[in-house]
């Protein structure tokens, strides 16, 4: 069932942020406090020099101001996370196409989308079980561009494996032997949003994709 995962604890920058200003406050009374009493009490005939106390009133200033500001920024930046949060809670039940190597195959069946920036003389198409561990492989040359590689879900022995996780991996080399640029995109409709970590996280069939890996979102067919 579609949903949203439970929001992390709330940081503790606001807390210090706001006993830093306490301590500057106070710390400030204390020292208007002092220097009140020193030039009520100061020696007429020997005037106390006035120019470190004002030096100390120009950095308590200062302090308070960047304290100010950091309040600021951090304002903005929770307004930034609330928009970020909205847009992730927005994929629930969309098609999503992400960067990414990871997908899930279902009765026998598994997409991914792949890209080469040149032509591939020569390529070698690796997939991966939960484990790490190599189940199936191809020797083919590749065009460059965006292609959609499919996979029937059979180990390179052809028994049928188990549905799960799968990941593919490109190796391809051009015709001089020069390493080829590569990158794999999976597919999928999301169900859940994981607000746990720093970034929101999309789930789609238990694979795990970050908010910012998305590369294209349609509804859902």
């Amino acid at each position: 069932m579609a949903g949203i995962a439970p929001a992390s604890g709330i940081g503790t920058t606001s807390n210090e942020l706001k006993t830093s200003r306490k301590t500057i406050g106070e710390n400030f009374d204390t020292f208007l406090s002092i220097l009140t009493t020193q030039l009520k009490n100061q020696n007429p005939l020997d005037p106390l020099d006035t120019n470190q106390f004002t030096q100390q009133m120009v950095q308590f200033t200062g302090v308070e101001q960047q304290l100010k500001t950091n309040e600021y920024l951090e304002a903005l930046i929770k307004a930034n996370e609330g928009s970020f949060s909205s847009q992730a809670v927005s994929y629930i039940g969309k098609a999503i196409t992400a960067f990414g190597d990871t997908t899930e195959m279902k009765d026998n069946k598994a997409e991914w989308t792949y890209g080469l920036t040149t032509d591939a003389a020569e390529s070698t198409i690796t997939i991966k079980n939960a484990a790490g561990a190599v189940v199936h492989t191809e020797d083919k040359a590749l065009a460059k561009g965006e292609h959609t590689y499919k996979w029937d879900g059979k180990g390179s022995d052809g028994a049928s494996l188990p549905e799960g996780q799968y990941s593919l991996h490109i190796e391809a080399k051009s015709a001089e032997g020069a390493k080829v640029n590569t990158y794999t995109m999976t597919k999928g409709i999301v169900d859940t949003v994981d607000f746990a970590g720093n970034e929101p996280i999309l789930i789609i069939d238990g694979a795990k994709i970050p908010l910012s890996s998305v590369g294209k979102v349609s509804l859902a067919s």
